[in-house]
């Protein structure tokens, strides 16, 4: 059985509130799970202390059992000082896109051209 700490959503409508757990992998994201190992709260200010709340002892206990946190509650658990998440980059993600790179040229084209003109 693969165990995943992932987060559950909760919560009205635009007033999300999310429980972490322990589930299965194969089960669904609000479905059944094993055993809840905290909170996250994403409408609170960032610096409040009650945004992500762990149960640290149980959250080590189920990675010891082999449970792999998605990368959210890696984040939290990274921020706590449980597990190290290792640094991400993707540089293609910066570079503008086909036509936005087309529009730029485009303008510095128009730009240069009247430039070139009364310089002459």
């Amino acid at each position: 059985m693969s165990l995943k700490i992932r987060l559950t959503r909760g919560g009205a409508k635009k007033r999300p509130y999310y429980r972490i757990v322990v589930a299965d992998s194969r089960s669904p994201r609000d479905g059944r799970f094993i055993e809840k190992v905290g909170t996250y709260d994403p409408m609170k200010p960032k610096d409040d202390a009650g945004r992500v709340v762990l149960d640290t002892e149980k959250v080590q206990a189920w990675l010891a059992k082999g449970a792999q946190p998605t990368d959210r509650v890696l984040r939290f658990l990274d921020a706590a000082g449980l597990l190290k998440r290792a640094p991400r980059n993707n540089p293609q993600k910066a570079v503008p896109g086909k036509k936005a790179q087309e529009r730029a040229d485009a303008k510095a084209a128009a730009s240069a051209a009247p430039a070139e003109g009364e310089a002459a």
